[in-house]
């Protein structure tokens, strides 16, 4: 090929080799351009999706016989210049089809009859029911004398596949018309499904007449097939599993032949036109696959889940007898309309649609046509559970069809009218491209190519009859088409389900006032999209929308965003009114609205936060100005929220410090506590912190609030008799605080010098105590109670004690226990240099150099059963008590503790306050299995997170996990597992982890066998 012919060439999009010698042959080109008459055939080829794979199918038809007469056609029928060249350009099935039966090219051609309407149902019956040699006129089968077929067996399978093809060819042809030749009809893509769901049908019934004729059943046996999903709401795809349910009558003995029946039509229909899917009968793919129609009946009003009402919306009778068909229909559809008012609908319906999503595969949900964010799935759901929730009291709204539906919608006013448009439009885009995915091959396919495939790109967008826009190649125009309408319809939610409730309350006229719900309504859409009390949900949103202020203004624009993030949260209810709180509370704050409304991050995150915590809307009213953390960087992060905790102790302190009294002082260490705890509960529901970091962060705050207290009481005093030194305790000393935490500790104290041991304890008792006043005292900023308990002789002793009578005390009256505590003593404020004496005075008794007698181990273990015993609260459960439980916080460190007593004399390692760091060195020098103690170290995490999300949850303290509910709920989120996920999922997980920790416990601590 010359240098000239190939460019002219290239301009026509034929690039291969040999394709100007091909299309010399055929007698269309010369070596200049177009052969004479042949310049529409050239254009026509040109325009196909695919002009190279077009040519070689036309190569491959033009060694057969009717080749004369087509090429002459193709001359003068400008209808098959356009079908023929868009089908073989666009799929290489239904070309290898046309190849292998040449004859069927008439099926393209521009004659009369491809000019009328397309083929109705029932000429489609008739023509598949004679392709198996049964009468179309005759009943349907599967009624008494209905339609039997003479082609039986093998032999019925090709002749059902090769007219089903056929009519699969002409339909793809005319649906495809319009790419090869713009001025050709175009056919919608739901009537394109709907001509396929009768096609469908046909090949049912055909298959039925098979089916009867190879088993002879009796007159008296009748099966009615109904339609489910795609075939049953008339919207089919060109490569889908055709889902069925069968039913029969009269039942009993028959009904073992009318399964042998019903399983025939699946096999046959299966070989010869597509999969028939039977498993949305009840009880699924273990349950019969025939049953009578109480049966049916019995089943849905016994066992049915609300997704199988769901899945009903869309059955219809499809083939065998008609009337009892449509009595199933009538007996179900009344149990269909009621769905919504079940007690699990709104768990259910989530729970669906969630593990749809999370079963994607990770590399395929950006390509996921059907079920990845913003795709197919998302509209069909939508426009399911709105029919669900207000087809109870509409008639209009019971249609099997996805578009039908949305149009009664909007006709209804139950989304706006321009919503629905919009979101119509998308789907059908969005199904276009569905279509012409799986015509290429015609397999069941909902992957778009990857963004790398630039030849499958393009290829996608020239069949759907996408064009370049003069800034972009069809590639460009294609993916910002896919990712605009994904995009709108990620958003169906905010759009359809919210919008209208807002105009419903906030009576005023807006982009959606065509969309008016009645009080009713709104109340009904609530309670399904989750709400518990939609009548308080419903005054929340007039307090927040109502008016014609700025405010009301933005907050009529944020809500459905909102509102959305809300409904997937735990506790949609205690989210909203928390909304409504903080709005208020911030009402006079200028920059609150316009971060929530130009920060998406923000908005979404708050609603995360106030839909699962009580504790974050309590801290946040004093604290607004945590929300501006909620942003992410350019890159995603979020650095204000992990800030590093010797940053965040340095800079309260300094604050601190720079105040003139006590009082201020306090004030302004509380606040900046509440600041860093909403920080770091913001930080942790996020996801943003481990349970490490947040104990870390938590304890290092509660120090600084400590020392820079008593800084503040110290420099307020005229004179000084002693210096102090406070010791944390407990889980502040072990630098494991929870938010719900007190500040464990004991004080020490040296006199100065010219000051006797007498009056310098008074002295600094009386620090001591303002100190402990002042950070007790009412507030709107939370209190950091200041625990002196485990002192000396406890609540009966000495609040403040010199070294010497510590000395004296240990020496003379300490116990087992009081050296068990000390293991957790760590000084935190104060003096350093009298801390570092009170360090060495009690380190040889926390770590006595011979370890502990064996009597003292028996102690220790009396102490911890009887611990067990008396200290759990009455109620409560041992398998879900986080501290005091089977493989809870308290047996996890007092293993770590005994193992401390016992060897750090002797391992240096073991001289640490921190649980899991004594873990790992006990584990170093060969104390505890490493098995082991992985299993301690998880059973500790698992308690410590779970302890913490109790408190951020409830907002207030507590050991216990809720037994079911809401709470529970919300402590499993705020833990990390999936809203709308099974919660019991998080119970077993925690039992699982705690009871392989006892166990541990048992052997190491105990010393029982294992």
């Amino acid at each position: 090929m010359d240098r000239r012919t190939g460019t002219s060439l290239a301009r026509l999009g034929f690039t291969g080799p040999g394709a100007g010698d091909t299309l010399r042959t055929l007698g269309w080109w010369n070596g200049d351009g177009p052969a004479a008459g042949c310049e529409e055939i050239m254009w026509a080829l040109a325009r196909s999706p695919d002009q190279e794979l077009g040519l070689r199918a036309v190569e491959r038809l033009s060694q057969t016989e009717p080749w004369p007469e087509i090429d002459e056609a193709l001359r003068s029928d400008r209808g098959l210049r356009g079908r023929l060249f868009a089908t073989l350009g666009s799929s290489t099935a239904l070309g290898d089809h046309l190849i292998a039966h040449p004859d069927r090219w008439p099926l393209l051609a521009d004659t009369t009859e491809r000019r009328s309407p397309p083929p109705d149902l029932a000429r489609r019956t008739a023509t598949l029911l004679q392709a198996v040699g049964a009468d179309p006129f005759a009943p349907p089968p599967g009624t008494a004398g209905g339609a039997c077929a003479t082609v039986t067996g093998a032999d019925a399978a090709v002749a059902l596949r090769t007219a089903y093809r056929d009519e699969l060819l002409g339909l793809a042809s005319a649906d495809l018309a319009a790419v090869g030749d713009p001025g050709l009809p175009m056919m919608e893509v739901d009537d394109v499904a709907a001509q396929l769901a009768d096609l469908a049908e046909a090949a049912l019934a055909a298959s039925l007449a098979v089916a009867a004729a190879e088993l002879d059943p009796p007159d008296e046996l009748r099966l009615a097939i109904i339609g489910m999903g795609k075939c049953g709401g008339r919207e089919l795809n060109y490569v889908s599993d055709v889902d069925v349910i069968f039913v029969a009558e009269p039942g009993g003995e028959l009904t073992q032949q009318a399964t042998r029946l019903a399983s025939r039509v699946m096999r046959l229909a299966g070989d010869a036109c597509f999969e028939v899917d039977a498993n949305l009968r009840p009880e699924g793919r273990h349950g019969a696959l025939v049953r009578t129609l109480d049966g049916h009946v019995t089943y849905y009003k016994r066992w049915a889940r609300t997704w199988e009402f769901q899945a009903l919306l869309k059955a219809r009778p499809i083939a065998g007898d008609p009337v009892l068909g449509r009595s199933y229909i009538d007996a179900l559809a009344p149990l269909v309309w009621q769905a919504s008012a079940r007690d699990d609908f709104v768990a259910e319906v989530q729970a669906m649609r969630t593990r749809v999503v999370d079963n994607l595969p990770s590399d395929q949900r950006e390509r996921e046509l059907k079920l990845g964010r913003g795709g197919l799935r998302d509209v069909e759901f939508a426009v399911q559970l709105l029919q669900l929730v207000h087809g109870r009291t509409d008639d209009t709204l019971h249609s099997g069809s996805t578009l039908e539906a949305l149009a009664a919608l909007a006709a209804g006013g139950y989304v706006g009218r321009d919503d629905g448009a919009n979101l119509a439009a998308s789907y059908r885009f969005l199904r276009l491209l569905e279509h012409r995915l799986q015509l290429q091959k015609l397999r069941r396919t909902h992957l778009l190519p990857r963004r790398d495939d630039t030849d499958g790109l393009r290829w996608l967008a020239r069949s759907a009859r996408i064009r370049p826009d003069g800034r972009r190649d069809v590639v460009g125009v294609l993916v910002a088409e896919w990712q605009r309408n994904a995009r709108r319809v990620s958003r169906l939610h905010e759009k359809l389900f919210y919008r209208p409730l807002l105009s419903a309350v906030s009576r005023l006229a807006g982009e959606d006032a065509d969309a008016v719900l009645s009080p009713a309504a709104a109340q009904a859409r609530l309670k399904a999209l989750g709400w518990a009390s939609p009548e308080g949900a419903l005054g929340h949103l007039r307090a927040l929308t109502g008016g014609v202020s700025r405010a009301a203004a933005i907050q009529r624009t944020l809500l459905p965003v909102l509102l959305d993030e809300l409904a997937v949260s735990p506790d949609p209810d205690r989210g909203l009114l928390a909304y409504r709180r903080v709005s208020e509370a911030l009402a006079d704050t200028p920059w609150y609205l316009r971060l929530l409304r130009d920060e998406g991050a923000v908005a979404q995150r708050l609603m995360i936060l106030l839909g699962t915590s009580a504790l974050v809307p309590d801290l946040l009213a004093r604290a607004p100005e945590v929300l501006r953390m909620l942003a992410t960087s350019s890159s995603g992060q979020s650095p204000e929220l992990t800030r590093d905790p010797v940053e965040v102790s340095v800079a309260l302190r300094t604050t601190v410090a720079r105040q003139s009294t006590p009082e201020a002082a306090v004030a302004s260490a509380r606040s900046y506590r509440r600041h860093e705890m909403l920080r770091i509960a913001c930080a942790d529901l996020l996801g943003l912190l481990e349970v490490d970091a947040v104990c870390t962060a938590l304890t290092s705050v509660n120090e600084a609030v400590l020392a820079s207290t008593l800084d503040a009481v110290l420099r307020a005093q005229s004179e000084r008799k002693a210096t102090i030194s406070v010791i944390g305790m407990g889980r502040l000393g072990g630098g494991e605080c929870s938010y719900g935490s007190d500040a464990d500790v004991m004080f020490v104290c040296a006199p100065v010098e010219g000051v006797g041991d007498h009056e310098a304890v008074r002295w600094a008792t009386q620090v001591v105590e303002g100190v402990r006043r002042l950070l007790g005292s009412p507030s709107p900023d939370p209190e950091l109670p200041v625990d002196a308990d485990l002192r000396p002789e406890g609540r009966s002793g000495p609040m403040v004690r010199t070294l010497a009578s510590y000395r004296e005390y240990y020496a003379r009256w300490g116990e087992t226990w009081e050296a068990q505590a000390l293991l957790r003593a760590r000084p935190i404020a104060g003096d350093r240099a009298l801390a570092r004496e009170f360090t060495n005075l009690i380190d040889p008794i926390r770590y006595p150099a011979e370890g502990i007698a064996d009597t003292a181990v028996a102690e220790i273990r009396r102490i911890k059963a009887r611990v067990d015993d008396e200290r759990l609260p009455r109620g409560a459960d041992r398998g879900t008590h986080t501290k005091l439980g089977h493989g809870g916080l308290a047996d996890v460190e007092w293993t770590v503790q005994l193992q401390q007593l016992q060897h750090a004399g002797d391992v240096s390692g073991l001289r640490t306050t921190a649980t899991l760091e004594g873990l790992r060195e006990a584990t170093e020098a060969g104390l505890i299995d490493p098995e082991d103690a992985a299993e301690l170290e998880q059973g500790w995490r698992t308690a410590t997170s779970a302890r913490n999300a109790i408190m951020l949850v409830k907002g207030k303290p507590g050991d216990q996990l809720p037994r079911s509910g809401r709470e529970l709920a919300a402590v499993a989120v705020a833990l990390g597992y999936r809203p709308g996920g099974d919660p019991g999922v998080f119970l077993d997980d925690y039992r699982r982890t705690t009871r392989r920790a006892r166990g541990v416990v048992e052997r190491v601590f105990y010393g029982f066998a294992p």
